[in-house]
């Protein structure tokens, strides 16, 4: 796989931006709840992505950087493993999407039958 570009990411940030106004215009809740799945996603969505992510950015830097300054390098890294370990604490989101799901269905067969 090739790596990514700088525009790749700009356009992955691009998209994310694109969702968060979407969804401030306050779409149907079916549709929002579609467009998070992914993002939310237990072991795809994003916050293990940038946990997984962060972490080996935090690797590249502490095996790449030549600095006399071991200790700053090392400060560096441990507060990028340390955010890490936040996003990745985040995968239960999708336990939190589950849950508006059932919600919303319940919502609706309630309405049905009203």
């Amino acid at each position: 796989m090739p790596a990514p570009t700088v525009d790749d990411v700009r356009t992955a940030t691009e998209t994310l931006s694109q969702l968060t106004e979407h969804l401030r215009n306050a779409p149907d809740l079916d549709e929002a709840i579609a467009l998070m799945e992914p993002l939310l996603d237990e072991y795809t969505g994003l916050p293990i992505q940038l946990g997984d992510t962060l972490r080996a950015f935090a690797r590249t830097v502490l095996t790449d950087l030549d600095t006399p300054n071991r200790t700053l390098v090392h400060t560096l890294v441990e507060d990028l493993r340390a955010a890490a370990w936040e996003q990745t604490d985040q995968h239960t989101l999708h336990y939190t999407l589950d849950n508006l799901r059932t919600l919303v269905r319940s919502a609706t067969s309630t309405t049905a039958r009203s």
